[in-house]
């Protein structure tokens, strides 16, 4: 790595818009990877009211910016404002990653791939497997686009709202024609058949620095859980982690689809990169070290 590393007054400029940006690692971790990779790219937060979202954009691309990443709570309204959405933006409703195109800026969602990297990293398959979605908000419907293409037999979604979790289950069968997920209100989980759940848990619940907390408190819960991932990654194991473990069954953190939803980002901005295992583990440190600050 070059230690004198400096983008030139040529770097490709991106960076993350949302409200608020300052919590964001996501800085760091684009940073760190144009530097390992001696790139002369730039990656900077900005902050942007809710009301500004238009100019934001605009803003951006009369500035040059190469792309943008946009978080909470501009996923959605961003939306009208790109020239045209990638496959995975359109079918889960949101948009995360903005591409600089000949004409505007083409909207992708990298959320459901970072999620897709992460559980075949750790040997989760979704294929015919029976699935729990807990929360109903912008990461449940990323991770609804994924178990439903990547074939999952069922999927209940259970939020402690039952008509957003029908809301959300009317929309995504209707995008892919077939009625594999159904709505549950959570405190119905009791009504829950199987042992052997599939749980993506998407709900900001035992997030730092509320971490005492789970969805659901009851051990029973768990005991139909075989494998579960966890979108919250502070802290690195959250109470929902642990009831899953003490249980019986596999539960992943998740701050490695943070990590991979980056890394496709970033690969989308840099065409013909390839950000390699090995950087992709030292930036992972650095981010377990930033949040442990």
């Amino acid at each position: 790595m070059n230690e004198e590393w400096l983008p030139s007054g040529r770097a490709r400029v991106c960076g993350v818009i949302g409200n608020p940006v300052g919590h964001s690692l996501s800085p760091l971790m684009h940073n760190f990877y144009a530097r390992a990779l001696g790139l002369d790219f730039m990656y900077v937060p900005c902050p942007v009211d809710n009301h500004r979202v238009e100019d934001a954009v605009k803003g951006a691309w009369a500035l040059g910016f190469a792309g943008l990443n946009v978080t909470v709570p501009h996923k959605q309204r961003v939306m009208p404002f790109m020239r045209e959405l990638d496959d995975s933006a359109a079918g889960i409703g949101a948009v995360n990653t903005l591409v600089r195109m000949e004409d505007g800026y083409k909207g992708y969602n990298t959320d459901a791939a970072g999620l897709l990297r992460l559980m075949t990293e750790h040997g989760i398959s979704i294929g015919g497997r029976h699935c729990l979605l807990l929360g109903a908000g912008g990461a449940a419907k990323a991770a609804a686009y994924l178990l439903m293409k990547e074939g999952a037999a069922s999927i209940t979604v259970l939020n402690r709202t039952l008509p957003r979790a029908q809301a959300l289950a009317e929309e995504m069968n209707r995008r892919f024609g077939k009625e594999t997920m159904q709505a549950a209100a959570l405190a119905d989980w009791t009504r829950l058949e199987r042992d052997d759940y599939l749980a993506v848990q998407t709900t900001s619940v035992g997030m730092y620095p509320d971490t005492d907390r789970a969805p659901v408190e009851d051990p029973a819960f768990y005991r139909k859980i075989a494998a579960a991932v966890d979108a919250v990654y502070t802290p690195a194991r959250t109470r929902f982690m642990e009831y899953t473990e003490q249980a019986g069954g596999q539960a992943v953190n998740g701050l490695d689809m943070l990590i991979y939803q980056g890394v496709a980002a970033f690969e989308l901005w840099n065409p013909g990169i390839r950000v390699p295992d090995e950087i992709i583990a030292q930036s992972r440190q650095k981010m377990i070290r930033a949040l442990e600050r």
